[in-house]
């Protein structure tokens, strides 16, 4: 996460792969499924880093910061 973007914004991984995030912004930001709660990183202060499991089923999975809805990006699982 840098400059309110997640870079990637398109990323792919194993099914039940860890993934972890790096806020490189200065304000908080979240990974977040917008569907079926799937995966949550919760709060990532800024300069701080989080991480989640990625679903066990494959699939195309959208995700968003919730505290700056304009961050979008999606999680291919293979």
């Amino acid at each position: 996460m840098k400059n309110f973007a997640f870079s990637p914004a398109a990323l792919t991984v194993k099914a039940g792969e860890k993934v972890t995030v790096v806020n490189e912004d200065s304000t908080a930001h979240t990974v977040t499924a917008t569907q079926g709660g799937d995966f949550d990183t919760g709060s990532i202060a800024g300069g701080k880093s989080g991480s989640f499991t990625a679903p066990s089923k494959a699939g195309s999975y959208a995700f968003v910061c919730t505290f700056h809805p304009n961050m979008k990006g999606t999680l291919t699982v293979r």
